[in-house]
């Protein structure tokens, strides 16, 4: 095979690679696209009542709603809001015909992390969540501050006596603005694969301007 010849084999390959990756992550984007769009729904669907059992498989996100009372302590989970800063979501237990279970009250300001705050009677509308945010660098809670690094919703049951059981409050309680609601949303869900197509597609252009610039230079004669 002449030199010319297998530069443009290679080429080719390279290309043809380059850009099936590239649709690939375009497939990709539009099935992503798709599930976010499914989770939305699910989660702006109507309200039901707190099941007896759910399953983090296949109620992740349900809508619920019951009535109960919160109840102290609170865990204070460390995290930070855009314009805002460092701060603190309360999850706290909350006692529901017979049951106990926590809630993500919401965010409140690094500087009010040990203010008192209410522990009202109400009805709370949410969704149900298992956040999968621990993994093998997430930091060991601290007892001693009350300060967790994510919202382990087996741990921080075992450390407030509820069942592993987690809803995310989607509205303020009347009354109590001691604590800003942050809803279950898909913003926090990944869905990179338009960056990555156009990645691909980038390096395949790249690829295509190499082989040309090879090629041209193979052909060219020799002295030229």
């Amino acid at each position: 095979m002449s030199r010319f010849a297998f530069l443009l084999t290679i080429g080719l390959i390279g290309t043809a690679i380059l850009v099936g990756l590239g649709v690939w992550q375009v497939q990709r984007l539009q099935w992503k696209t798709g599930v976010l769009a499914e989770i939305d729904a699910r989660i702006a669907a109507p309200p039901v009542a707190l099941p007896a059992a759910p399953d983090p498989g296949t109620d992740k996100y349900l809508p619920v709603t019951t009535s109960g009372t919160f109840l102290d302590p609170a865990a204070h989970v460390l995290t930070s809001r855009p314009g805002i800063g460092a701060g603190y979501r309360i999850v706290q237990a909350f006692a529901a015909d017979g049951r106990r279970i926590l809630v993500d009250r919401g965010f409140v300001p690094a500087a009010a992390k040990d203010t008192p705050r209410p522990l009202p009677t109400a009805t709370i509308t949410g969704n149900l969540h298992w956040p999968d945010e621990v993994d093998g660098f997430t930091p060991d809670p601290d007892p001693a501050a009350n300060i967790w690094f994510a919202r382990d919703v087996p741990a921080m049951a075992a450390a407030l006596g509820t069942e592993p059981i987690l809803v995310i409050q989607r509205d303020a309680l009347e009354n109590d603005t001691s604590v800003t609601p942050l809803p279950l949303d898909t913003r926090g869900i990944p869905n990179n694969h338009l960056q990555y197509a156009i990645t691909w597609f980038s390096l395949a252009a790249v690829w295509v301007g190499m082989s040309l610039y090879f090629l041209r230079r193979t052909r060219r004669p020799e002295g030229a």
